[in-house]
């Protein structure tokens, strides 16, 4: 029961999204340089990236290696007016409804074979054309909701709440604010969860560059689009799709050393990888051996019979205790021996809460 956080990529078409998502999941998805009007979202995963996992894989030589997972959807470009059914229109934005967090492509490389949608190049209006999108889809899933609840004579108790909290979000939308700035409290939150709003949904801002524009680190409108995220608590990572697909065909003691040229510790895919597994909120911890040394995914806070459900429900079930070794230790010392000798190995109960980068063995008995 591994835990699949799921990251929908979205855009405007033409941006290199699914130049992204290919390179992400290792897929060799159709791109096209005009507007195919392609409807079907390409759904792969991607291995979120860690050193540790490649240090303990190392150590123990094991037979399987297995790193933390997200799940990318590749939505079909949008246009403006997609959610009035414009181009391919709101199917796709029902696709993502179901995504964790979105990860907007936006362009700012120029390429004189590949005209941009709107003539011009211009990431910040690209950015505003997205959210109106998303925002408007929002409203009219709202919309329709009120008007049902209102339907009847009167207003049946137990929807009164949600009334309320929905005419809130609906007044939001309607001043460009989306639902995830609003203060909501957790009760709020739970009246809305099955409606997945997609401006709830955590944003990440990917900026496709060209390679002069990567190296330099600059591309037209860059103050503003900086400027604008902070105003709107967005990270924002830079990334050049092209160059990226260049350090993918390559063999892996070359990929190093174009890298180190660049002056970039790792890969754009591997950052950005690593970005939504932070972004989520998603810390890892490691189970090793001989047979395998794989990376867990869980939230953060999570407890330590919890995260033993995570591997299967029986260690849950018959839970005992957890020994844990922190990856630090483990590194610094190079042998779990030393570890025991110096004391650093612990037991705990189950409501030890796990911490990034714990290496547990937990003792169960069903």
């Amino acid at each position: 029961m591994n835990m699949s956080l799921n990251c929908g990529l979205v855009g405007l078409p033409m941006v290199g999204k699914t130049t992204i998502f290919n390179l992400l999941t290792g897929a060799s998805m159709e791109t096209s340089n005009f507007l195919t009007g392609k409807t079907e979202t390409n759904v792969g995963i991607a291995k979120v990236p860690d050193s540790r996992v490649d240090y303990l894989s190392g150590l123990y030589r094991p037979r399987k290696t297995t790193y933390a997972q997200i799940q990318f959807s590749d939505v079909p470009g949008l246009v403006r007016g997609s959610s009035q059914g414009k181009g391919v229109g709101n199917q796709f934005l029902n696709t993502i409804r179901n995504v964790d967090m979105l990860a907007h492509i936006v362009r700012a490389f120029s390429d004189p074979d590949l005209p941009h949608v709107d003539g011009s190049l211009n990431p910040l209006r690209d950015v505003e054309t997205i959210n109106m999108e998303l925002l408007f889809a929002d409203m009219e899933i709202i919309e329709k909701r009120i008007g049902r609840i209102k339907k009847g004579k009167k207003v049946k108790k137990e929807n009164a709440l949600e009334l309320e909290i929905l005419e809130k979000c609906l007044e939001a939308l309607e001043n460009e604010i989306s639902i995830a700035r609003l203060e909501l409290t957790d009760e709020e939150k739970f009246v809305l969860k099955n409606f997945s709003f997609l401006t709830e949904k955590p944003l990440l801002l990917v900026v496709n560059t060209d390679e002069q524009q990567f190296k330099s680190k600059s591309y037209p409108g860059r103050d503003d689009l900086e400027a604008y995220a902070a105003g709107h608590g967005l990270p924002v990572l830079e990334i050049c799709g092209r160059m990226e697909m260049e350090i993918s065909m390559l063999p892996d003691e070359d990929k190093e050393m174009f890298l180190t040229d660049l002056g970039v510790a790792e890969s754009g895919i591997d950052r950005l990888a690593r970005a939504t597994y932070d972004y989520l909120g998603l810390i890892s911890f490691f189970t090793v051996g001989d047979d395998e040394v794989k990376a867990w995914t869980i939230m953060k806070e999570t407890d330590a019979k919890r995260a033993a459900g995570k591997i299967h429900s029986d260690l849950e079930r018959g839970f005992i205790k957890a020994e844990v070794v922190k990856y630090r230790d483990l590194s610094d010392l190079g042998s779990m021996a030393k570890v025991k000798e110096k004391g650093l190995y612990r037991l705990e109960g189950k409501e030890y809460i796990v911490e990034d980068g714990d290496v547990i063995n937990f003792r169960f008995n069903v």
